[in-house]
């Protein structure tokens, strides 16, 4: 329960004992009643727009319900005043003690601090990178494998029971491509001088050590043969090396999915047709023709028959095709089905798709409604591509010509820490560069050192006092001043934000925060470069010291749990 929760409660005993007076009228839904830190600070710590909201149901105007709410919160422990605000806002000021005893839990519940039961174990599903099996991990992959790790745990510190998973695209005609290529890498591990990679393979580099492997095992049976002699088998192989490259670029993050499922075995299984088969009983599947492409008709468009899934009904902007006019499945039709698997082992689901895919968001979404009934919500965030600088200028990456700059060469430069921090400096539909020189600058311009900087500096007061032989006594938080308090009012939003981040599906929210607090520490910090008696660590004033010692930890704890959940270690000092 966060600090706002409870105070929440307070305000709903005061609105039923209103009820049992009969002075409120019973039964009013109280569902948009908000207790939040108020926009501007100088109204207070905490409003709320209970009367605002619950004023019509109960007959009269906010101000007045307003008038009979504060009288009684005035006299809740831990409120120091109560006001009425513009037109029925209710403004509250805490206590100094309200304060100290939130600081106090902070230090007491540790690791524990901000955990929520919000998700009520409500099975989640993430689905997250998915990247086609062809290659190594590249930085158009990393921004999309950071959002969705950490709204995963995020998800998880609400009290959501989250899967994650990973989507392997191994039916389509890119893992033929793939498998291809790794022939003729095969070819030239046993000899044969193959000259530049044709067009419309993949030339990387990292194919070389999977043709190796090939020829190793079956020497030069395949060189000459007929490719459905070895397609198959090559394109098994080479997906499984992929997939092994893959998995090891993403431990290189600390990331790791709980399952991994195949597009190939979902055809394979029977999915597919299952899924259509429960479309089609309930009048959702028809052999039909689409209309001709929006703007521009091609000269050549001629219409064809389409077998379709009535997504119109289900919001929609077309109905769309499953299967094409040679009986093959289309994409959408295997999407569909495996989004129908997902939703038969889940609550929710929770799609991280690059912004390029912005244009199957409603299909899918229309399927999973029609295949559940709406009973398994489907949320899909969209993430933009990541620009690469370095020292301003646009670092080039293509997949396809093998010149890309893969994840594992950027964590090797900069650090894993960095590069997830970064990743959710900016939401993530919005655009972002990365340049690798202002990503690890030590200034405030830097929200990642900056963060890291604070955590560090809270810690080697530690080292400082065991240096010079002292031992801290048990602090008296009544020693903190209001300035030092306000610090805990920041403090103490850690577990709204948790909440909202999870609400929200934004772990971005868990950077913003963390640089707040942060840049706000750094500032108690900074006055004692000013005035020596408000420096945190005074010799001759241990019982000061330690209750500003006690501050410190406690923003310490709280950037040590934002921190875990953004996946990023802990600055014990800086370089």
């Amino acid at each position: 329960m966060t600090l706002f929760t409870r105070f929440a409660a307070e305000i709903g005993a005061i609105l039923d004992a209103l009820e049992q007076e009969g002075t409120l009228p019973g039964g009013i839904d109280r569902g948009n009643m908000t207790v939040e830190p108020p926009r501007d600070p100088s109204h207070g710590d905490l409003a709320t727009n209970a009367a605002m909201v619950l004023a019509k149901p109960a007959g009269t105007n906010p101000r007045a319900l307003a008038a009979l709410i504060v009288p009684r919160l005035a006299q809740v422990a831990m409120i120091e005043s109560a006001e009425i605000a513009g037109p029925g806002f209710i403004n509250v000021r805490l206590t100094a003690a309200a304060w100290r005893g939130e600081l106090a839990r902070i230090l007491s519940e540790g690791d524990q601090y901000g955990r929520s039961s919000v998700g009520a174990g409500r099975r989640v599903n993430v689905e997250y990178v998915s990247a086609n099996p062809t290659g190594p991990m590249h930085m158009g992959h990393c921004r999309g494998a950071v959002v969705g790790d950490a709204l995963a745990t995020v998800l998880e510190e609400a009290g959501y029971a989250v899967t994650r998973e990973y989507y392997i695209n191994d039916a389509g005609s890119q893992v033929e491509t793939l498998a291809r290529s790794v022939h003729l890498r095969y070819r030239e591990a046993l000899g044969e001088d193959v000259g530049p990679i044709p067009e419309g393979l993949y030339p990387g580099d990292y194919l070389v050590p999977v043709g190796k492997a090939l020829a190793a095992e079956f020497g030069d049976s395949f060189v000459a043969a007929d490719d459905s002699e070895w397609l198959a088998l090559f394109r098994t192989r080479a997906v499984a090396a992929m997939m092994e490259m893959i998995r090891a670029d993403l431990a290189l993050l600390g990331i790791h999915h709980d399952c991994f499922s195949s597009e190939l075995e979902v055809q394979r299984s029977g999915k597919v047709d299952a899924a259509l088969a429960r479309l089609e009983a309930d009048g959702l599947i028809y052999e039909g023709v689409l209309g001709a492409p929006k703007g521009e008709t091609p000269d050549d468009w001629e219409p064809v028959p389409l077998t379709l899934f009535r997504a119109t009904q289900f919001g929609d902007d077309s109905d769309r095709p499953v299967r094409r006019s040679n009986g093959q499945l289309t994409y959408f039709g295997n999407d569909l089905a495996y989004h129908a698997d997902k939703a038969a082992r889940s609550d929710m689901l929770i799609d991280i798709w690059g912004a390029d895919h912005s244009g199957t968001v409603k299909r899918i979404q229309a399927a999973v409604k029609a295949l559940t009934g709406g009973r398994v919500p489907l949320d899909v965030k969209l993430v933009q591509m990541v620009r690469l600088l370095r020292a301003g200028e646009p670092v080039k990456m293509s997949k396809r010509s093998g010149s890309f700059v893969t994840l594992a060469d950027v964590v090797e430069e900069v650090g894993r820490d960095v590069v997830r921090f970064t990743m959710l400096t900016r939401k993530a539909d919005a655009q972002m560069d990365f340049d690798f020189a202002k990503v690890v600058e030590a200034s405030k311009d830097n929200p990642v050192f900056y963060v890291q900087y604070a955590h560090a500096r809270g810690r080697s007061l530690h080292r400082r006092l065991a240096a010079d032989g002292l031992v801290a006594p048990a602090a008296d938080l009544a020693l903190l001043d209001a300035e030092e308090l306000g610090l805990v009012r920041i403090a103490a939003q850690y577990p709204r934000v948790i909440e909202a981040a999870a609400a929200t599906r934004e772990p971005h929210r868990i950077a913003f925060y963390l640089s707040e607090l942060a840049a706000a520490f750094h500032s108690l910090w900074n006055r004692g470069n000013d005035d020596p008696a408000r420096r945190f660590l005074m010799v001759n004033q241990l019982e000061v010291t330690s209750a500003r010692l006690a501050l410190a930890d406690a923003v310490g704890q709280i950037i040590r749990n934002g921190l875990r959940l953004m996946g990023v270690e802990a600055a014990e000092e800086m370089a």
